[in-house]
């Protein structure tokens, strides 16, 4: 189990990579052995989670700043990844917005519009760049970061809900196409996780004590526990797994 659970030798892409869920997920790939290329919009806080790991884990580290949701962005990066580090085995599609806080009908199109660009849109143009790639070395694994509010929405995220439900579809999608080219294409789905994307939720004790009602571990996530499922799904441990969705939710949906 040790041996399929190492990364050395691989390249991972995470986007969204420089804090919360993004950042621990590149923390687990790093840890494994992966040489990692950290994708967000802020290059100074990529360039700081990039000199962390390298002095952690002895890896190789690639921070570029793109935009996830401009997808005129997103294969120029995907090409630099594979010119700088050499190859590319797996893609953590993590980057997501979400600028409505409240009833979707209270939204508007424009900003449904927004969250899609990012949270599908560039999920697929990411998948769509690396795929070459992938192929290229052997094969490798895309793990989509969904939610389970994309099971069932949850309160004031009706909008980012639409999208993550979307996110599960295009995982059976791809990983229906792209199986018989050895690519794995599975997701993961958290619940509430502690992070500040997140903040509004579990900083409101009234939201935080009705999502708890239904926990069977009664506590919300770290950010460490999600990230821990992904880096499985990207080794060889998970050889046999695509089309798959993981809920890391402490029991909320059982």
């Amino acid at each position: 189990m040790q041996d399929a659970m190492n990364l050395k030798g691989k390249v991972a892409i995470v986007t969204g990579a420089s804090r919360g869920i993004g950042k621990q997920i590149a923390r687990e790939l790093a840890k494994l052995g992966a040489d990692v290329a950290l994708i967000s919009r802020k290059q100074e806080a990529l360039d700081a989670v990039a000199s962390e790991l390298r002095a952690e884990f002895g890896v190789r580290t690639l921070p570029l700043a793109c935009h996830c949701g401009k997808v005129e962005q997103i294969a120029p990066a995907v090409e630099r990844v594979a010119s700088e580090l050499g190859r590319i085995d797996i893609l953590v599609n993590n980057a997501a917005t979400n600028p409505h806080f409240g009833l979707a009908v209270d939204g508007s199109p424009d900003l449904l519009g927004k969250i899609l660009e990012t949270n599908v849109v560039g999920y697929f143009a990411m998948a769509k760049a690396v795929t070459p790639h992938l192929e290229k070395a052997g094969g490798g694994s895309i793990v989509n970061l969904a939610s389970v509010a994309g099971f069932s929405p949850m309160p004031f995220i009706g909008l980012y809900s639409v999208s993550k439900a979307a996110v599960i579809s295009l995982t059976k999608v791809l990983a229906r196409e792209l199986g018989p080219r050895g690519i794995r294409v599975n997701a993961v789905a958290p619940g509430l996780i502690r992070t500040d994307f997140s903040q509004a939720l579990w900083t409101n004790d009234t939201i935080l004590q009705e999502v708890l009602k239904n926990h069977a571990l009664p506590r919300i996530g770290e950010a460490d526990e999600p990230a821990k499922v992904v880096a499985f799904l990207a080794t060889s441990a998970a050889s046999f797994v695509t089309g798959s969705v993981y809920v890391v939710d402490g029991g909320a949906t059982i």
